[in-house]
């Protein structure tokens, strides 16, 4: 085995000062910019020295074959020094400028919060949680299992469901916008530059409560508003189906023709209201499952092919598929070196999510693992409630989560892996990072057949992939059950807006149109285009009358 080289390079002329290379290196020599010095030296046949300055513009681990390598793009500059790695943006003005009210403060209000800045309107978002720093002490009773404030969660709040549950950027949505302008607008408000150039970038939520408490800096200091707990509970709509504002639980009503809806999935008042009003809803697919929790050090050894982890390899990662009767089975938001958080958002449920902090270093390694649900697989749960099906019996799983905890609160129920797959109650449970504690529950007996078989199959087939992942010193705790919402708010393609209501923009994963920050972010930003072009076509309107 070669150790002290790299595997193998390839780079590209830019100029006599500036090469791009294609590195592969051990992980060591990626961690120690003197090896990697050295490398570089040897594939450019330049002396060491001349080298003044390497720029990383991509990073990824291939950990296929029994020693994991670096694969590197880099962007070597010699004999001159790069102007520093720096995002600009500029934000004008909007104090006095015509106006738009965003629903909820998650990444797709966000977002859409700036575009719609950058075109020169002012946003006006009301978000029904609170901002950051008080949403932490609401979590913090959540998760010592004192109280649950249903519009102060890991759901409901400034920044949304990614703010406290992890902040993973990797999206394949590649066809709904720039990722990279994402990626830089969270860089110039606070990221991390790894994030520009990682292959699967993550903020964390030890940081990403900075950059949310950033962002609304910006909008604020443009001359946009914000205002917290204010929850809607109504639509004003004329006759001709245009959306004239909303009204707040308070009673007070918000005037506008332009209104983003970007409530994030857990939101279910929304669909109830909109469902209420005869406005046109879509039952869509959806997944439930659990979370699956391992040692950290088994899914490092199963992934590295060794023992202990390379000091300058990061945790372990994994992302597992299968198909089970037709339905696949499949991990969602794995974390490694992260925790299971509590992501119930009434007090007579149990929901469960994961989390990582920025350096990834808990000693457990947790992943959704859920089985995907089509409306065509609810039977009574359609014939009874319809386009609502979906939502009603994902609520009825949460409950029954509830009701199978002892009456703990949100202590929740879990059982060791292989007892779950062998049908066998748990006569006690592994350590778990979940904090309000989880108590021994039979998941395998209550949980539907249509989650709860196919999960013990995907998980004896996930063996088969990985090798010793299927053991007892794992833990499963239930219920994963907002991997998406199970309701599709329909818009039309051109204009994004609701089929039926002008000037309604349904946005983000609650709509159901993005799964997760990324996506959702870029689902506000091309709805805000849209809103912008509206208003602006409205003015001209205006003029020529």
């Amino acid at each position: 085995m070669v150790v002290n080289s790299c595997y193998r390079f390839s780079h590209k002329y830019i100029s006599s000062m500036q090469k791009k290379l294609q590195l592969t290196v051990l992980p060591r020599q990626a961690a120690i910019e003197k090896e990697l010095k050295t490398l570089i030296a040897t594939a450019l046949n330049i002396e060491e020295k001349r080298i003044v300055h390497i720029a990383t513009e991509r990073k990824s681990i291939d950990a296929r074959s029994r020693f994991p390598k670096i694969n590197l793009s880099l962007n070597v500059y010699i004999d001159e020094t790069p102007v520093q790695r720096h995002i600009e943006k500029t934000y004008p003005k909007v104090h006095s400028a015509s106006s738009a009210l965003i629903v909820g403060s998650g990444p797709a209000g966000l977002f859409a919060a700036l575009k719609l800045i950058e075109k020169g309107i002012k946003p006006i978002i009301l978000e029904r949680g609170k901002e950051v720093t008080d949403r932490k002490k609401d979590i913090a009773q959540l998760c010592r299992n004192v109280a649950l404030n249903p519009e102060s969660n890991y759901c409901f709040g400034e920044g949304g469901a990614g703010t406290f549950s992890d902040g993973k950027l990797y999206t394949r949505s590649t066809k709904k916008g720039d990722i990279k302008t994402i990626l830089e607008t969270f860089f110039f408000h606070g990221a991390q530059e790894e994030i520009l150039y990682e292959a699967h970038p993550h903020i964390g939520t030890d940081r990403l409560n900075t950059v949310i408490k950033n962002i609304r800096q910006t909008i604020l200091n443009s001359g946009g508003e914000i205002h917290f707990g204010e929850k809607v509970n109504d639509l004003l709509i004329n006759a001709k189906n245009e959306i004239q504002g909303v009204v707040t639980s308070d009673g007070k009503e918000w005037k506008s023709k332009i209104v983003i809806l970007a409530t994030g999935h857990s939101a279910r008042d929304i669909y109830e209201l909109l469902h209420n009003k005869g406005i046109a809803l879509e039952a869509k697919g959806f997944a439930m499952g659990v979370r699956a929790e391992h040692p950290q050090k088994l899914i490092d050894s199963i992934q590295y092919h060794c023992k202990e982890r390379d000091e300058y390899l990061p945790a372990a990662t994994y992302n597992l598929v299968e198909q089970v009767d037709e339905r696949g089975v499949y991990s969602f938001c794995m974390c490694p070196g992260g925790h299971i958080v509590p992501a119930a958002t009434a007090p007579d449920e149990i929901v469960v999510n994961g989390m990582s902090p920025s350096q990834r270093n808990s000693p457990y390694a947790n992943s959704g693992i859920v089985v995907e649900i089509r409306p065509e697989d609810l039977g009574e749960w359609t014939e009874k409630y319809g386009v609502m099906g979906g939502l009603k019996f994902q609520q009825h799983v949460e409950q029954l989560a509830f009701a199978n905890n002892g009456g703990m609160g949100q202590k929740a129920p879990a059982q060791r892996l292989v007892d779950f797959v062998k049908g066998i109650v748990s006569a006690n449970l592994p350590e778990c990072s979940y904090l309000p504690g989880i108590i021994s529950s039979p998941l395998h007996f209550w949980l539907p057949d249509i989650i709860s078989r196919r999960l013990r199959e995907g998980f004896k087939k996930f063996d088969r992939k990985m090798h010793g992942y299927l053991t007892n010193d794992a833990v499963v705790v239930g219920v994963e059950s907002r991997t998406s919402s199970p309701i599709r708010i329909p818009r039309d393609k051109e204009t994004l807006q609701h089929i039926e209501i002008k000037g309604l923009y349904p946005c983000g994963e609650g709509a159901g149109y993005a799964g997760g920050i990324t996506s959702s972010a870029m689902d506000g930003e091309n709805c805000a285009e849209k809103a912008a072009e509206q208003i602006n076509n409205d003015k001209r309107l205006e003029i020529r009358d």
